[in-house]
């Protein structure tokens, strides 16, 4: 009798000790379950889940581009037309862009995580002519759809590090078209950055790593887009490569407030669709395209703890250029506006 006493004695010890040292392992993780346990709301993949996790998210983004930039400086619209010793006879003055963002998350392990995401674009431009005349051109449709895994390679020291690996089906049209003054009422295709998808299959490669301690949190992910082959109109888009690095501070348990800086290099379009003049209008005209950017940003984080609605989240974020070095000449970014919700099951 003694004997069994002492081996169940021993059991409860064993397990007790485990149990505890599970506790402490679990508490010295990384969490996504605190408002900064997910990065700005416009960084993709930054954070992986549990096994049989699942999480749905919208998004919205408006992007706003004006005026004109010749490598890292300034222009006119007017000095690019050939009446005032330009090259084209149209320029374009402003586009701006609005994008809806619709994504599912699931964890069929511990380890790896599948994503997918689906968007729907549109997009409108404003012109100028040489023979100073004004018009507007406009795009919309189902954009390429996105499927990745997401690998976690650690999670301990409150320290994290997951890969991605993404594909792009190209499902978004690269045919758009629309009337311009020079068509005499037909329509005609539209330049590349009116196109809504890229036209080809491209690979998203990306690394993150991420950081907390009480009241802060920290990550960084570098990631590369790579595009094979050419598209049906016989061009393909520039590859990119970016650093995206943010910043966060946990105000209370259910809201943070963040920074990031984001670097992105994007190369030149490759090749050229027969079908533009390049020299009607700026943007028909591959050599303006591509560029290095640095972007700044600031937003906030919203996060349900518990209750009904545990595990919603809100983001927003405000960002805008620090730097941009264009190639050629391009309109230039100005301010990006990203929100979105995320609830997870």
């Amino acid at each position: 009798m003694k004997s069994i006493k002492i081996i169940l004695t021993e059991v409860v010890c064993i397990a007790t000790t485990l149990l505890n040292a599970q506790e402490k392992e679990t508490e010295n993780t990384w969490k996504g379950s605190r408002p900064d346990g997910h990065a700005p709301i416009s960084v993709m993949g930054d954070h992986y889940h549990g096994k049989g996790e699942l999480m749905f998210s919208y998004r919205y983004m408006y992007m706003n581009m004006e005026g004109l930039k010749a490598g890292s400086n300034n222009i006119d619209a007017q000095d690019v037309l050939i009446p005032n010793g330009g090259s084209y006879m149209v320029s374009p003055t402003q586009m701006p862009m609005n994008m809806h963002m619709l994504g599912a998350m699931y964890a069929p392990s511990d380890k790896l995580t599948l994503m997918s995401m689906f968007n729907y674009i549109s997009m409108d431009m404003d012109h100028i002519t040489a023979a100073g005349g004004a018009f507007a051109t406009e795009s919309s449709g189902l954009g390429d759809i996105k499927i990745s895994a997401l690998y976690k390679f650690l999670n301990k020291n409150k320290q994290s590090l997951h890969g991605q690996l993404g594909f792009s089906l190209p499902t978004g049209s690269i045919d758009n078209k629309s009337v311009t003054p020079a068509s005499n009422g037909n329509e005609v295709i539209l330049p590349y950055p009116m196109q809504i998808g890229s036209g080809t299959f491209d690979t998203d490669v990306a690394v993150t790593y991420l950081g907390q301690a009480e009241l802060v949190s920290w990550g960084s992910q570098l990631k590369g887009t790579f595009r094979f082959g050419e598209n049906d109109n016989g061009y393909r888009l520039g590859n990119q490569f970016g650093l995206n690095n943010w910043f966060a501070v946990k105000a209370a348990n259910w809201i943070s407030f963040s920074a990031r800086v984001q670097g992105l290099i994007v190369n030149e379009i490759e090749g050229l669709n027969p079908a533009l003049n390049p020299n009607m209008v700026i943007t028909a005209n591959t050599v303006n395209s591509g560029g290095e950017y640095i972007f700044g940003g600031l937003g906030f984080n919203f996060y349900v703890p518990e209750g009904n609605l545990k595990n919603f989240r809100f983001g927003f974020e405000f960002s805008s250029p620090l730097y941009q070095n264009l190639n050629g000449v391009q309109l230039k970014q100005k301010e990006t506006i990203t929100l979105g919700v995320q609830y997870a099951l």
